[in-house]
């Protein structure tokens, strides 16, 4: 949960009175709204989720199904947030109602499972073996949220004990994507910097915890993150969500210890971009042309998608979509808890994806983030993240060299 930027009320729900009453229902937020963008649905627009807020903590209105579905069905994209004139602070806001809810009404026992199994590195990893094995059996269907091919092995690289950078691993990604994090460091070590990764100490950053309301579980996970990475090192994220979790802490927490913390975390794409020339050139083959997706955590939270166009450039040519970084639909574990609204939300996307392909010779999508990777390639788009595009020319580049 984001700190908030006033005092609660003392309303039912103890949201901010500033807050709720910055809002002055222009309606300019609803082009920026996913939701609201498939439905028409004014419950599924954010001005729509705020005045049912206004009214539940006011006690005017009942907090029914249909409440709960408004709130359920928010992908906290923040994409109205940024689009807002009036600078409403919607992020604190469906954080606060959502930690309230759960107080109240819980967390399904299935979706606590599920998060027990994230913050225990080597259960996760076993659990992914088997789903691994489960998807070499053709016994997943291919709309489970889940990479094209799950790792058999642990194929996660020990790598070093010191480096003058922290690589955060995180969770999820760690044990699904370990190649895109080998790709980064492959990125790093060429650019002259050594790099030590969080592994399972760290383990994960909290953020769907978060989402989900579960506020002193989102904090324990901070905590024992921040714990287990050197006060003295710059903590880079190769995974936009988890990179906006970590950029949050100081709010979460409320303390000095953790605003330093994050003011420590960048985007792998803003380190390099920062000092771009030392990244190696590229000269061997032909530039590939990709597609860039935004995901939201990198554009709307963190406000860092231009570097990694930056980090591209040298490497391969740039495609834009024409939907202003409308999100995907991935919204951590939305596609699993809302799969129709979020497969409609992925349509708009793909939709984009199509079109700024048929004017290229682009077949692959480039994506900062491994849930909107994953969304977008069960969809059928070939999906990398952007440091894999990177590290394979640079890699070519030095085979060359070497007379390989």
């Amino acid at each position: 949960m984001t700190a908030s930027s006033s005092p609660p009320t003392g309303g039912l729900l103890g949201l901010s009175d500033d807050a709720l009453t910055s809002c002055v229902f222009c309606g300019l937020c609803l082009a920026h709204c996913p939701t609201y963008r498939v439905t028409g649905d004014e419950r599924r627009s954010p001005r729509g989720r705020i005045a049912l807020m206004r009214a539940a903590d006011a006690g005017t209105t009942v907090r029914d199904a249909e409440w709960h579905e408004s709130m359920d069905t928010c992908l906290l994209c923040l994409g109205c947030q940024v689009a807002c004139p009036s600078a409403v602070p919607f992020n604190e806001l469906m954080h606060d109602t959502r930690a309230a809810v759960a107080g109240v009404r819980g967390v399904p026992l299935w979706l606590r499972l599920g998060f027990a199994v994230l913050v225990r590195p080597r259960l996760l990893r076993g659990t992914s073996r088997v789903l691994a094995l489960l998807q070499r059996l053709r016994l997943i269907p291919g709309r489970f949220p889940l990479p094209r091919r799950l790792p058999l092995r642990d194929a996660r690289s020990r790598g070093r004990t010191v480096g003058d950078v922290v690589l955060f691993t995180g969770c999820v990604m760690d044990a699904w994507q370990p190649e895109v994090h080998a790709a980064v460091e492959e990125v790093l070590e060429a650019c002259g910097t050594t790099v030590r990764r969080s592994g399972d100490a760290a383990g994960c950053c909290g953020a769907m915890h978060s989402h989900a309301g579960l506020e002193d579980a989102a904090r324990s996970l901070a905590e024992r993150v921040m714990a287990a990475i050197p006060a003295d090192v710059p903590v880079l994220v190769d995974s936009a969500g988890c990179g906006a979790a970590l950029r949050d802490y100081g709010s979460l927490l409320g303390t000095p210890e953790a605003a330093a913390f994050s003011d420590r975390v960048r985007d792998v794409h803003e380190w390099l971009a920062a000092d771009i020339e030392r990244m190696p050139a590229a000269t061997v083959g032909e530039r590939s042309t990709v597609v860039v997706q935004d995901p939201c955590h990198l554009r709307h939270a963190q406000g860092k998608h231009a570097s990694v166009r930056s980090v591209l450039a040298p490497y391969a040519e740039t495609v834009e979509l024409d939907d202003d970084g409308l999100c995907c639909g991935a919204g951590g574990a939305f596609s699993v808890l809302q799969p129709g609204l979020s497969a409609a939300v992925r349509s708009r996307k793909t939709a984009s994806i199509r079109r700024a392909m048929a004017t290229t010779d682009a077949v692959v999508v480039v994506s900062a983030n491994p849930g909107c990777a994953i969304h977008l390639a069960t969809a059928g788009h070939v999906v990398r993240h952007p440091l894999e595009v990177v590290a394979e020319r640079i890699r070519g580049t030095q085979e060359d060299a070497h007379g390989r």
